[in-house]
């Protein structure tokens, strides 16, 4: 049933998903026209919220950048990509390759979603490459699918962005800080995830096709110039003065140290995980993991081109987030699904009204912004907990990624697929998740 499910939604999936640039588009078209059609906002006045938004996120796009190139840098070094290749050795049926990528891509994202898309995607190229009878795209959309939990891990934004004073909780819901040892280490979202971690690797598994014909298999001369920039290290009496300087581990481990120091000091002093601290922590580990200043400049300069779909598409779904905030659209939505909950099926519902918005509003810090001035309020006169309020905007936000193919785009980069090959397979993803995720959410 779980092969059959995969095949009726990938045959869908390569007829009708284009570009996810086009995707982008007609949301925003949709989101238009729904403005003047429930909202009766004028045509002037949407193109109006459309342009004003399209620059609102700037500095939050920027903190996605670098969650995904020092995510990314990280993934690339040589200590994380041997690693990469000795697994890959390990993965020698069609269901060793998919449990181990989906467990890794699981992990990888509650670590950091940014080193965990790129980590699983290298792991799923790194076991095609090695083995044979694997089908790719499979591999590929098991790497994804751990994407499903990164708001439940380390950078999840909207559990870091409450553990500390924001606009949002200071103006409704009174300057309080809900700390991560009620959202992402509570036994609520923990329970979730380590069913979500046993689950989906097999789910997975179960998808792989039986028949030949039906396995596709990688193409290595796809994957030809991985290499091409790499320019060999001259030895040290050949270099020019400016050279040693790019190629000095001991100034790369100067920033290291003093790094760590900041980093240990931060936490001693009871600071708390944010956006931040996660980009400052993947970063110095960058350094360590390629140990010279050039090295670790190339290997960013290399996650960068990763980067070109999102900061293409941040603009348009900063656009759409103007239209539905500004149009009063996000709060219809919202207070629909206040309206008919209570305080039992509160948390649930949230979670499906953000599961609907992030397909708009694909970003963590653009769904806060979006739900949380609404549901924060809502939450209080039900009696529900800031904490579990904000816990089910985080389940929703990343449980409609698995349709939702802007954040695939760096992963496919690394991969050489189109967002058509795998989202069959992760719309079954999303149907599980959003299962697993219901019925701990409505009883835990």
């Amino acid at each position: 049933m779980v092969r059959a499910l995969g095949n009726f939604f990938t045959k869908i999936a390569k007829r009708w998903i284009a570009d996810a640039f086009v995707f982008a588009i007609v949301l925003t078209i949709i989101v238009y026209a729904l403005g003047m059609a429930i909202q009766h906002t004028s045509f002037l006045d949407m193109a109006k919220y459309w342009g004003g938004g399209m620059w609102s996120l700037l500095g939050f796009s920027m903190q996605m950048v670098l969650v995904l190139v020092t995510g990314s840098a990280l993934a690339i070094s040589k200590p994380v990509h041997r690693a990469m290749v000795s697994i890959a050795k390990a993965a020698s049926t069609p269901a060793r390759a998919i449990i181990i990528v989906t467990v890794v891509a699981l992990m990888g994202n509650w670590l950091n979603w940014g080193f965990g898309l790129i980590v699983s995607a290298i792991l799923a190229k790194e076991i095609a490459k090695a083995n044979r009878g694997i089908h790719y795209p499979l591999l590929v959309a098991s790497a994804y699918s751990g994407f499903v939990i990164w708001h439940a891990g380390l950078s999840g934004s909207i559990p870091l962005s409450i553990a500390a004073k924001t606009a949002v909780m200071e103006k409704f819901a009174h300057g309080a800080i809900v700390p991560t040892s009620e959202t992402i280490f509570s036994f609520q979202t923990l329970a979730i995830a380590v069913v979500l971690l046993v689950s989906i690797p097999l789910i997975n598994m179960l998808m792989h096709p039986k028949k030949q014909e039906e396995i596709v298999e990688v193409n290595p001369l796809a994957f030809a110039d991985d290499n091409a920039d790499e320019v060999p290290v001259k030895a040290a009496k050949d270099m020019t003065p400016a050279e040693r300087q790019e190629n000095s581990m001991v100034l790369a481990m100067i920033i290291v140290v003093v790094g760590f120091v900041y980093a240990i000091r931060y936490f001693l002093k009871g600071g708390a995980l944010s956006l931040d601290i996660v980009n400052f922590i993947f970063l110095i580990l960058g350094m360590l993991f390629h140990r010279t200043p050039i090295a670790y400049v190339k290997a960013v300069d290399k996650s960068v081109r990763t980067c070109g779909g999102i900061v293409l598409q941040f603009p348009f779904y900063a656009g759409i987030m103007g239209m539905m905030v500004s149009s009063g659209l996000a709060a219809t939505l919202s207070n629909w699904f206040v309206s008919i909950s209570t305080p039992q099926t509160f948390q649930l519902f949230t979670y499906y009204a953000a599961g609907v918005v992030n397909m708009f509003v694909p970003s963590g810090g653009g769904q806060w912004a979006v739900q949380g001035p609404i549901m924060m309020p809502a939450a209080k006169a039900l009696g529900v907990s800031y904490a579990q309020t904000a816990s089910a905007i985080a389940w929703g936000d990343a449980w409609t990624n698995m349709i939702q193919p802007f954040w695939a785009l760096p992963l496919l980069a690394v991969a050489k697929l189109n967002i058509k090959d795998i989202m069959g397979y992760t719309t079954v993803i999303l149907l599980w998740a959003g299962l697993i995720t219901s019925l701990g959410l409505l009883f835990l």
